[in-house]
């Protein structure tokens, strides 16, 4: 995976300012190729440390067919297991979170101590002398804590940590106290009839803000910027002094306090980064968001968020905290209506693949990874059914067969396309229009 980053980075991609075909946003096939060559080896993020600070609180994630239980045990330790009874594959946990001394699977009774130690078998003997508690816990999943956030992976590919791929942010992120964040409600979940993919490709387009987001644009005026470093892109927005028109964007101007543990520079500065392949982080003054996009079919997605605060009873914050809501959930409808009308208009044959601007340095960066990871990704139209298959030849950009999958005139490839940014190049740029 390293080397896949790398030569994205470097500028290996000779599609580089292309985005990627619509066809890979409906596909079946395709799907289940990101599936398992992009989510199994993926960072997922499942809640806060302070969400589950008992001996036997949890919390569980749905993601492409699996859950998972990250429990805190009563040595303390926080541990991910598959939700998945080693009996006969039920599942044991149905709720999203709780509290629990043990987990009892509601099939059989079989039960799991809080480190998924199997520690009960109903009509035991009957199983025979070989059969023993030690080799039927639950399946551990790997877990790793960063800044107090909990995120597991169903598969390691060699692929960095969060750390890792937060590092290039480590210093603007720290002022912020992540560890000391906890929970300003619930999660939420809501459904989308689009394609994963495109609800990330709107998360990072800079280009639409001053067009279809006229509160933001009202906000942050020109000062709009968007970057991308290898695991990570990043963008941001400084909320202007100038008194907005809007009445709930003018009183957040107006009652968004001091906060003391953050400098000067980020006292009014909204932030925004989002992590391969779907997820990000949404930095305000007063609160912290996170973002995450579950695929759940080629046409289908559903998005989980939550939002995080340190404590603080002030009114002006708990007025800043409440306008912040109003502002985003306006800005969260016109997206909802911006991606349903891409993913209709991607059904059309008449649309294959666009264009990219070269202000558009996050996306170029992340139809790179997705084409370097399925380089199916880089044909205009589906190829023959069965072409993920291991027994499938390996595509390369000179396999005729595949090639014949094309019908325009001419490849991305074959055509003049801008030169991809080097490692660590970013764009702050005025207005985005």
């Amino acid at each position: 995976m390293r080397d896949v980053v790398q030569g994205v980075l470097a500028g290996n991609d000779p599609d580089a300012g292309w985005s990627l075909p619509a066809w890979t946003y409906a596909d079946p096939e395709f799907f289940a190729a990101e599936v398992e060559r992009i989510f199994r080896p993926s960072w997922q993020i499942v809640c806060h440390d302070s969400d589950i600070p008992a001996p036997g609180d949890f919390h569980t994630l749905d993601i492409i067919g699996e859950s998972v239980i990250v429990m805190r045990g009563d040595d303390g330790v926080v541990r991910a297991f598959t939700n998945v009874c080693r009996h006969r594959g039920a599942r044991i946990v149905d709720a999203s979170s709780g509290c629990a001394k043990k987990l009892v699977c509601p099939y059989h009774g079989w039960a799991y101590a809080q480190d998924g130690r199997l520690t009960g078998v109903p009509m035991k003997a009957s199983y025979g002398d070989a059969f023993t508690l030690a080799d039927h816990g639950l399946t551990p999943v790997e877990i790793e804590q960063w800044q107090g956030f909990l995120f597991v992976r169903l598969r390691d590919d060699g692929g960095p940590s969060v750390a890792q791929m937060m590092a290039p942010y480590a210093e603007e992120i720290a002022p912020y106290r992540f560890a000391d964040l906890h929970a300003l409600g619930r999660v939420t979940l809501r459904p989308r009839a689009v394609n994963w993919k495109n609800i990330g490709d709107n998360y990072s387009d800079g280009l639409h803000i001053a067009v279809a987001h006229p509160g933001l644009k009202r906000l942050m005026g020109d000062g709009y910027g968007v970057e991308a470093s290898a695991h990570a892109d990043k963008m941001w927005g400084p909320i202007l002094d100038r008194p907005s028109t809007n009445l709930s964007e003018r009183a957040y101007q107006h009652f968004l306090p001091q906060v003391p543990h953050l400098p000067a520079e980020r006292q009014r500065l909204w932030t925004y980064y989002k992590l391969w392949p779907n997820f990000a982080f949404d930095i305000y003054p007063d609160q912290v968001d996170f973002m995450q996009w579950l695929p759940v079919s080629p046409t289908q997605t559903l998005i989980r968020e939550i939002s995080y605060a340190i404590p603080d009873d002030r009114r002006e914050m708990r007025a800043a905290r409440y306008l912040n809501w109003r502002i985003n959930r306006q800005v969260n409808a016109e997206d909802t209506e911006l991606v349903g009308r891409v993913q209709a208009g991607m059904a059309s044959a008449s649309f294959t693949v666009g264009p990219l601007s070269e202000q558009e340095v996050a996306l170029r960066h992340f139809c790179g990874r997705v084409r370097a990871v399925i380089p199916q990704a880089r044909l205009h139209r589906a190829p023959g059914t069965g072409w993920s298959s291991p027994h499938s030849l390996p595509f390369n950009g000179g396999d005729r067969g595949m090639e014949r999958s094309r019908t325009d005139s001419a490849s991305p490839a074959a055509r003049p396309h801008p030169t991809p940014f080097p490692e660590g190049e970013g764009l702050s740029k005025g207005s985005p229009s």
